[in-house]
């Protein structure tokens, strides 16, 4: 390796500094362009692809994170979010658009916030509809009448109708008989075409053309309909009652006839709820379904258009024939609030099935294998407002011995191929209301994770019914995905149990399928033992020689919630440590930091049933430097050479938690060598957050280098960090052979918004500007006097107020010269102008502003240049201030900025004259040169 000679600066401020955030884009944008004062709005056509890209700045380096809300700020955020410079979206659509917001955040201030609203373009196809007075319904449908011609279309922007008769464009003024509104309370864009009494001549051929004046290139599109003396609704028949019950297993046809309609009416079939069967066939109008299933239930429509009139539309609800889900209920003599049965009182015996259609099941009644034989002691009865409907009741008053017997319940579809289905009740003396219990040790079950449980409860009685499975402690479903779960046997089964599974379930019995009464229940414990979480999972750990450390490792959760042992190890080597009891945490104290204890610490906790670590990489290592990606104008040119420098500035991070920095070791290897130039950079003091500069020399034009720096303590070499260089020209000013600034890149040449004013300095061009923007302030161009060129400018319109600021800032430039010039173009036209400041941020201990140069008032319709010089006494920024005068027409522009070296000019040469723009009628004049503080007060004292 070679040896680099090297030079270092320190400033005397702490770098430290706030994000900043600068929104650009990149995509297929129409136009992008400042809308109501200060909003920028991104036009895009739907389909294209959007990006934008969020240029921040601020040390340490911020990280950026894309949002969206929709078109109002009252919206919420979107849960989800981009972390990335650069937000790409492929074929945006319509509901895509709305305001996108650019977040950066680096822990130093507030967070900065961009904002653009995205707007994206697009034209459906129109939809043409007609209508007539709903009061003319006799005779043929068109005969004098009052027609409506509706056009309707969704398009962003708004859309612009034009209405054709054959190839004559249509308006109120030509024709008496024609009337073109927009009606109120329609979706989408509407415009209604209305012939009034219908004339001969009004039998043509009409379009309704849209356009959104092919903004971002999108055609045209219209419709045509022709208009007939035979022009109708469309009219429909069905050939099938509109209400149809089948037996599955059926194949049917649906027949949905045209009585009317012109022009032919498109017939469509659809099916609700959801889409139509696989087994249906659709031909025209008639609608087949083949081995009709019980899922196949159902409204199907038949609709009919033709943009005429209304659609007519037929419905017919299919019901399929099923039955399923047979049950009974035992209910004792409710008028006693019995819930036993006894003799001497009145039993009621229920029968229900789930059937399609409900109200044809017929319900049989059998004791002992007969006929049951009705009388005033035995009545059946359906409708019983305390079951569910349709249920089929036996009633038994006042119970005798002979009652006893075997009940049948059988349920039947008359005349379908429907199987019956039987329900069957034992009652006898024998037949007794449930009870539940839990088993012996069986009310709290304690599994692993991963495994099987089984949680049980006993049922007595006769007949015993199902039991009924739910969560009492969390309003979570079961594992069936359901919020209850029903067992014949009390047993519930647990496949692969969760720690989230934990908690309190309750059987309790149903009230079907045995005795209608009160639930009998029971709770079940169920534990569900996990291995320890355990934090931190990995903690670099950093302490300066010699002094302690101790490390602690917590268990967060576990079941059991109890540190059954802990095992420390170092490098992989056992240590040896005593385990308080009922802890729930394990600590280990490193007494001093050396080489010989620095390493890897790992903790192992263990609760009986699994094992969770604990990683800490204990080191008196300094932490790596954080390069700072801001510095103002990095590369030095030395164009005779073809050889450049680089200003490279860093701060260290947490550079008080180790021993003092002594030195930094930096490595420099050019891309695609191997040779790497290595030196030793002393370093005398060093606080967090003081930028270190180190030039860079030497290094060839236009090659790129890797750099690594690496901290070194009194321990030794700290952790690396890495970036690659670059050669590039100054970013400050896009032209770098006269160093001006001329706002051409959204960049505007490093310049930022000030965070402090009252609003913001404007970008903008003949192309982009407000056409609605105020008349007599303002100029129509740039200095260049081309529609492409951009300048700066504030606008003195709502909501500003007299005395408002906006103050634009340039990047922050070290000094190389003694005196430096600042020259610009200004324009200050309108009765209302109030006053354009420049001023020289001078960084020190603290930023400190001086006024170095004011013009107020009204100059007219021209460009005129300023030459103002500065002589900082250290690193320096320049502020545009722009204050707001009296009332709206004071809008101030500026343009091509230039900051040089030396003197500024003492006469007026070549630009330097006021420019008069088109139309202003005010001829071009030299302007003289403002040199020097003492000459620019004299010369506005005299004036």
């Amino acid at each position: 390796a070679g040896v680099l000679l090297v030079s270092l600066f320190t400033s005397s401020f702490l770098s430290a500094a706030p994000a900043q955030a600068q929104i650009i884009h990149a995509g297929q944008a129409c136009v992008v362009k400042e809308d109501n004062i200060s909003e920028r709005v991104y036009t895009i056509r739907e389909g294209d692809t959007l990006v934008l890209q969020c240029l921040v700045t601020g040390h340490p380096r911020p990280q950026v994170r894309w949002t969206k809300t929709a078109g109002s700020a009252s919206d919420k955020f979107q849960e989800t979010s981009v972390l990335n410079e650069t937000l790409r979206i492929e074929k945006i659509q319509r509901l895509q658009g709305g305001r996108y917001y650019c977040k950066a955040e680096n822990g130093v201030g507030v967070p900065a916030i961009k904002s653009i609203r995205v707007d994206v373009q697009y034209l459906d196809e129109p939809v043409l509809t007609i209508h007539q007075t709903i009061s003319d319904v006799r005779g043929s449908f068109y005969q004098e009448k009052t027609v409506f011609l509706r056009c309707t279309v969704n398009s962003n922007p708004p859309a612009r109708f034009i209405w054709k008769r054959g190839a004559e464009t249509l308006s109120h003024s030509q024709d008496n008989g024609v009337d073109i509104y927009e009606p109120l309370y329609t979706q989408g864009e509407t415009k209604v075409l209305k012939l009034k009494n219908l004339r001969p001549q009004d039998y043509a051929s009409y379009t309704c053309q849209v356009s959104v004046r092919n903004v971002c290139s999108i055609p045209d599109k219209s419709i045509t309909f022709q208009l007939t003396n035979t022009t109708a609704p469309p009219a429909l028949k069905l050939s099938v009652n509109e209400t149809l019950v089948v037996n599955p297993g059926d194949n049917i046809t649906m027949q949905c006839s045209l009585t009317g309609g012109d022009p032919l009416p498109e017939v469509v079939w659809s099916h609700s709820p959801g889409p139509m069967p696989p087994n249906s066939l659709v031909q025209g109008g008639n609608l087949t379904l083949w081995r009709i299933r019980v899922e196949d239930s159902g409204y199907y429509n038949c609709t009919a258009i033709n943009n005429v009139g209304n659609p007519a539309k037929k419905m017919v609800n299919l019901l399929v024939r099923s039955m399923k889900n047979a049950t009974f209920q035992i209910t004792p003599d409710v008028i006693k609030e019995s819930e036993t049965i006894q003799l001497g009182q009145d039993l009621k015996l229920s029968c229900h099935v789930d059937a399609i259609p409900q109200e044809k099941v017929v319900y049989s009644w059998y004791k002992n294998g007969k006929p049951a034989r009705f009388s005033d002691r035995l009545l059946i009865t359906r409708n019983d407002p305390e079951l569910p409907p349709v249920t089929c009741s036996l009633e038994i008053i006042d119970l005798r011995f002979s009652d006893y017997g075997t009940y049948l319940c059988v349920a039947t579809f008359q005349g379908a191929h429907i199987p019956d289905l039987s329900v069957e009740v034992n009652i006898s003396s024998e037949t007794v209301p449930p009870t539940i219990s839990v088993p012996k040790g069986q009310s709290t079950i304690t599994v692993r994770e991963g495994s099987q449980a089984e949680l049980q409860c006993e049922v007595r009685g006769k007949p015993k019914p199902p039991i009924i499975w739910s969560r009492v402690d969390k309003e979570t479903p079961m594992p069936s995905g359901t919020m209850t779960m029903e067992t014949y046997d009390g047993k519930l089964h647990l496949e692969s149990v969760s720690r989230e599974m934990s908690g309190t379930y309750k059987c309790q019995t149903a009230r079907y399928n045995g005795f209608n009464i009160r639930p009998r229940e029971a709770l079940v414990q169920l534990n569900v033992q996990f291995p320890p979480v355990v934090e931190p999972a990995f903690q670099d750990v950093r302490q300066g020689v010699g002094r302690s450390v101790t490390l602690r490792c917590t268990m967060l959760k576990g079941s059991p919630m109890k540190v059954a042992t802990s095992v420390w190890r170092f490098n992989g080597t056992l240590l040896a440590q005593p385990l308080a009891e009922q802890q729930d945490y394990s600590e280990l104290k490193v007494d001093s930091v050396s080489r010989e204890t620095s390493g890897s610490y790992e903790c192992s906790i263990s609760n009986d049933v699994g094992v969770s670590t604990c990683l800490f990489q204990v080191s008196a290592k300094a932490y790596s430097p954080e390069f700072y990606y801001d510095t103002p104008n990095p590369t030095l040119s030395q164009k005779q050479s073809k050889n450049y420098s680089y200003v490279l500035q860093w701060t260290q991070k947490e550079p008080d938690a180790v021993d003092p920095i002594l030195k930094y070791r930096l490595e420099v290897r050019q891309l695609a060598q191997r040779n790497i130039i290595q030196t030793f950079i002393p370093v005398k003091k060093m606080e967090k957050g003081l930028l270190l500069e180190h030039i860079l020399p030497n290094l060839k034009v236009p090659q790129s280098y890797e750099v690594r720096l690496t901290p070194i303590t009194s321990f030794g070499a700290g952790d690396m960090a890495a970036r690659i260089i670059r050669y590039m020209e100054p970013i400050n000013y896009p032209n770098p052979t006269d160093n001006t600034c001329r706002f051409e890149d959204e960049k505007i040449c490093g310049f930022v918004q000030d965070k402090m004013d009252n609003f913001d300095w404007t970008r903008q061009n003949a192309l982009t500007q407000n056409p609605k923007r105020t008349v007599n302030t303002g100029p129509p161009t740039d200095i260049s006097g081309t529609p492409e060129g951009y300048y700066m400018f504030i606008e003195a319109s709502r909501p500003r107020v007299t005395g408002d600021k906006a103050r634009l800032i340039s990047p922050l430039y070290n000094i190389t010269a003694k005196y430096y010039c600042v020259s610009f173009y200004y324009h200050m036209y309108g009765k209302h102008i109030g006053s354009l400041n420049l001023l020289v941020r001078v960084r020190n201990k603290r930023a400190i502003d001086t006024q170095v140069w004011s013009l107020s008032g009204n100059r007219g319709n021209m460009w005129q240049q300023a030459h103002v010089p500065i002589n900082p006494p250290g690193p320096f920024q320049i502020i545009f201030e722009g204050v707001r005068g009296t009332s709206y027409e004071g809008d101030i522009a500026i343009d091509d900025v230039t900051l040089k070296k030396g003197d500024c000019p003492r006469k007026p040469i070549g630009p330097n004259k006021a420019v008069a723009l088109p139309g202003s009628g005010i001829p071009a004049v030299h302007s003289p040169c403002l040199c020097g503080p003492l000459t620019f007060f004299l010369y506005m004292l005299l004036r």
